[in-house]
């Protein structure tokens, strides 16, 4: 079963949470007995120093301790004074390290008990002596202990020693106290954290879920759905470009539904025609005498039909990037005159009038081979739109980094509003696309795709009643070359 993004990241801040609250309690424990270590061994060295001065005031040799009745019960008074009020344990031993005295209730037999030669040495640097461990097994138990020497009064001489402990089980009552309070702080601060990645988690994972909702009603063939926006975070942006994308699907599922019945239309009207004059002939219904003119035209509509198709297939391969363009830079009168003296009968017959053909070097960096099916098939859209007497005009001028060719025709135009649709495919502006309208309406996309693959643009202008005239653009030289879909120029 696959897990949500929602649980998913709470799971991951939840084990965050906790490995950090793991690290940080170590890290906490580690520096508590640090510190814990550092404060017994100040607090019990003092107690030290305090006992070593009374006992250096008091007496000048232990020895007296137990000899002298008197000074033994003073002593011991105000040392159990000391031990109660720091809550230690003191240890006296005499300068041979034998115990003299000590608080401990548990106490080893005095006069019994001596110390290590190691301690007595380190009790009498001026370091003094601290530990954790049992005093060299004087302690049934484990403890702090600091000591030092005191010397007899006025002398150098060693008087004994003097070691003031406090048990380690302090630190575990220290250290549970803390922990017992770094667990509670803890779990409120994992439980505020758990509320509050919940909460966030469902604010990120909404817009992802209204994503998820659309795209599978996308997958149902609903294209109308979108995404509501808000914000300018990373999930605003990609709810934008979804809804951009839903936009684009929309937008060419209506193209493919237009452009499928655009095709079953162009199809079935000559189809109609060539089954009509057949049928026509086989039943009788034309004559002998009229059949070699009906087969004519039923070779014309065959002939448009072939040239349907493979439009269709040259704006497969354009849109689908499989033409390789082989841009150079030539003269574009080339295309021009090539083009035009192929005409050169279609112009004399219908009595158009050329003009403008004052040929001039001048170089545009493009494809031949797309730019002459490109001047071809704007010629020859205008010549059959052009009166018989009418005129074809041809003009090229060079503009800064490219060079804009026109080529004008008189006739009646193209009404205003259907400027900007006559670079669609399969337009026409006879919507009944009856057997006499001219052309298959994908003569001028063509154009449209040719020019922008040699980065150029192209647009048509026109005054109703008087003249249609078509402009496209061409690169002079490569670094001037437009990207596909960048710099097109509206219709007017």
């Amino acid at each position: 079963m696959r897990k949500s993004i929602s649980s998913m990241y709470f799971v991951t801040t939840a084990l965050l949470l906790v490995v950090s609250a793991a690290i940080m309690s170590l890290i906490q424990l580690w520096m508590a007995m640090g510190y814990f270590s550092r404060e017994q061994q100040e607090t019990l060295t003092e107690v030290v120093n305090i006992v070593c001065t009374r006992l250096a005031e008091e007496a000048d040799d232990l020895q007296q301790l137990r000899e002298e009745g008197q000074l033994r019960t003073t002593l011991e008074r105000a040392m159990k004074l000391v031990a109660s009020t720091s809550r230690t344990i003191l240890y006296i031993t005499d300068a041979d390290g034998v115990l003299a005295l000590t608080t401990e209730e548990n106490k080893k037999s005095e006069g019994q008990s001596k110390l290590t030669e190691q301690t007595m040495v380190e009790a009498a640097s001026p370091a003094g002596f601290f530990e954790s461990g049992t005093l060299g097994g004087l302690y049934n138990d484990r403890y702090y202990t600091a000591g030092r020497a005191f010397y007899k009064n006025g002398t150098t001489e060693i008087g004994g020693y003097v070691f003031v402990s406090s048990a380690v089980q302090n630190l575990h009552i220290f250290i549970g106290d803390m922990f017992s309070g770094f667990v509670l702080s803890a779990g409120l601060m994992m439980l505020a954290s758990s509320l509050l990645a919940i909460v966030f988690t469902n604010r990120l994972t909404t817009p992802l879920r209204r994503i998820s909702e659309a795209a599978g009603r996308f997958g149902k063939g609903d294209f109308s759905v979108r995404v509501p926006v808000s914000g300018t975070s990373e999930m605003a942006q990609l709810a934008e470009t979804f809804n951009d994308m839903a936009h684009n699907l929309e937008t060419i599922d209506s193209s493919r539904a237009s452009f499928m019945g655009n095709i079953a239309h162009e199809l079935r009207t000559p189809m109609t025609s060539i089954k009509g004059f057949i049928d026509g002939m086989l039943d009788g219904t034309i004559p002998p005498e009229l059949q070699q003119r009906y087969l004519g035209l039923v070779s014309q509509e065959v002939g448009r039909l072939t040239r349907l198709i493979q439009n269709m297939l040259d704006i497969s391969k354009l849109e689908a990037g499989e033409h390789r363009v082989n841009a150079q830079s030539y003269d574009i009168w080339e295309s021009l005159v090539g083009v035009l003296s192929s005409v050169e009968q279609r112009l004399e017959s219908q009595k158009i009038q050329l003009e403008g053909m004052n040929p001039s070097r001048t170089i545009v960096y493009a494809d031949p081979d797309l730019i002459y099916q490109v001047v071809y098939n704007i010629v020859d859209n205008a010549l059959k739109f052009t009166p018989e007497g009418g005129y074809l005009r041809i003009q090229v001028q060079k503009m800064g980094g490219e060079v804009k060719v026109s080529i004008r025709n008189s006739g009646q135009g193209i009404a205003p509003d259907a400027l900007k649709f006559v670079f669609d495919r399969f337009y026409k502006e006879d919507k009944s696309r009856g057997l006499n309208k001219k052309g298959s309406g994908l003569g001028l996309h063509i154009c449209k795709v040719l020019v922008t693959l040699c980065g150029g643009s192209i647009w048509a202008q026109s005054q109703e009643g008087e003249w249609c005239e078509f402009n496209f653009t061409l690169p002079c030289e490569p670094s001037t070359a437009r990207k596909p879909g960048q710099g097109q120029k509206k219709n007017s």
